[in-house]
């Protein structure tokens, strides 16, 4: 019997590249759990308590708009020449590319529902603008946040404040001070901001010595369907805070510096501190946190992050919000509303469904890339980089699923971990990477077209 190597190739056929048949399967495993997801419930009559398109907080609203040209002629530059720009240009150009293309993608997809799609949404009673509008006086706020937190008690808080931390609403109480309260300037930073995500990504990718993995990840980092569900939403500017905590972290780690160790091991804790008061999900940041530091073999920064991470919230302890007394609270009234009556046989899996659709069909092909290299000798250089940061992200992902607390509408609640997931997304094979370009663009284009998602 010939081996795979002494086999003649097929005439006219060209070899197919390791991690083809992985990839392909990856992303048919992502597609299957999407057409499972919408169809299953309404040929079985399922009620999943999730508005009216599972597995998204969406309804079916098919429509064109001012961003639809704009949108369309940035996904055909991109298939064009995205990937040759992302080879080819300087390291300082580019990463303001990245950002430019990743706010060009946002804003355009925002605008297919006009103006109005730039932030309106943050003036939703359900969102944390009005609320900051109304807050005069923050230590009293702080005082009273954990007691009005139950949906029993008297004035409490509206859904998304009552399911986070204070720094949400603070940071929306920020923008109102420095006279950017309204939905439009409000909407605006937050899409700035999330723009700047794949940019601390590509940084913190090249701080572990794998430029090679950032060049080649950028186009699905700058461009895809999450961009959807960043602008504009709390969640977007929770995850670049996240984004940007992470890379101080690795440039911790890989300096030679002492005092630079400990400015940025300091800048990471306060920010992954600051995590810890937007999202009660976000310490699942010390997954990827620990990874960084495995990485770059150095565990110099911990004690120092994990310092000024602690610091942070003892900080809100002081005026009367304590994180561990909140939590509790918290979960008691997650159950008193409509988790309780959303059945988990269905969202354990319907949440990756979900995934999929905002964090593209593509995501499947990215984790089961990095599975196969897995199995097989680990692998070292700046594939290493790649397949521990996003083996690290998809733990993230199968914690917070199976805690039962992200039942639905994990397509805006995952949002800080989807960068994470999609850094395998270099590793897919060369001649796979346009067309899985193409389908992360297209997926947007639908999602934005034929559904009102309502973040």
């Amino acid at each position: 019997m010939l081996s795979p190597v002494d086999r003649p190739l097929v005439p006219g056929r060209p070899p197919r590249e390791p991690g083809t048949r992985a990839a392909l399967i990856g992303a048919g495993a992502s597609v299957l759990l999407i057409v499972l997801a919408i169809a299953l419930p309404a040929l079985l009559h399922l009620d999943v308590r999730v508005r009216w398109f599972p597995p998204l907080h969406a309804e079916w609203a098919p429509r064109i708009g001012w961003g639809t040209v704009p949108a369309l002629v940035i996904a055909g530059l991109a298939l064009l020449s995205a990937f040759r720009l992302a080879h080819s240009l300087r390291w300082g150009a580019l990463l303001p590319l990245v950002f430019a293309a990743a706010l060009a993608w946002m804003t355009s997809l925002a605008v297919v529902d006009g103006p109005e799609g730039l932030g309106q949404i943050l003036e939703h009673p359900y969102e944390y603008l009005q609320s900051a509008r109304m807050i005069t006086d923050v230590p009293a706020m702080l005082a009273e946040y954990v007691s009005r937190i139950p949906l029993d008690s008297v004035d409490n808080w509206p859904v998304h404040l009552a399911g986070h931390p204070p720094g949400a609403v603070l940071f929306f109480i920020g923008l109102v001070h420095l006279g950017l309260g309204s939905w439009l300037a409000s909407g605006l930073v937050v899409i700035v901001l999330a723009a700047s995500t794949p940019v601390a990504v590509l940084i913190t990718l090249r701080r572990l010595g794998a430029e090679s993995i950032a060049r080649a990840a950028a186009p699905f980092l700058a461009l895809g369907p999450v961009a959807v569900w960043l602008a504009v939403s709390g969640d977007a500017m929770f995850g670049a805070v996240a984004a940007w905590g992470l890379c101080a972290l690795a440039c911790a780690a890989t300096t030679r510096r002492v005092p630079m160790l400990i400015l940025w091991a300091l800048a990471a804790g306060l920010l992954l501190g600051a995590c810890v008061m937007l999202s009660y999900g976000l310490p699942l940041l010390g997954v990827l946190a620990l990874a960084i530091l495995w990485l770059a073999r150095s565990w110099w920064p911990l004690p120092i992050a994990a310092g000024a991470a602690v610091g942070v919230v003892l900080v809100f302890a002081g005026f009367g919000f304590r994180w561990w007394e909140a939590y509790p609270v918290l979960v008691d009234r997650y159950w008193a509303g409509i988790a309780s009556r959303r059945p988990f046989t269905y969202w354990v899996w319907g949440n990756l469904a979900a995934l999929s659709i905002s964090a593209g069909p593509v995501v499947g092909a990215s984790v089961a890339v990095v599975l196969r290299r897995l199995r097989r000798p680990f692998p070292v250089g700046a594939a290493r980089v790649a397949v521990v940061l996003t083996a690290a992200a998809l733990v993230i992902i199968l914690l917070a699923d199976l805690s039962m607390m992200s039942k639905a509408e994990v397509e805006r609640i995952w949002v800080p971990f989807v960068p994470w997931l999609l850094i395998g997304t270099a590793l897919l094979p060369e001649r796979l990477r346009r067309p899985a370009l193409g389908l992360q663009l297209v997926t947007a284009l639908l999602v934005q077209h034929l559904l009102l998602t309502g973040w």
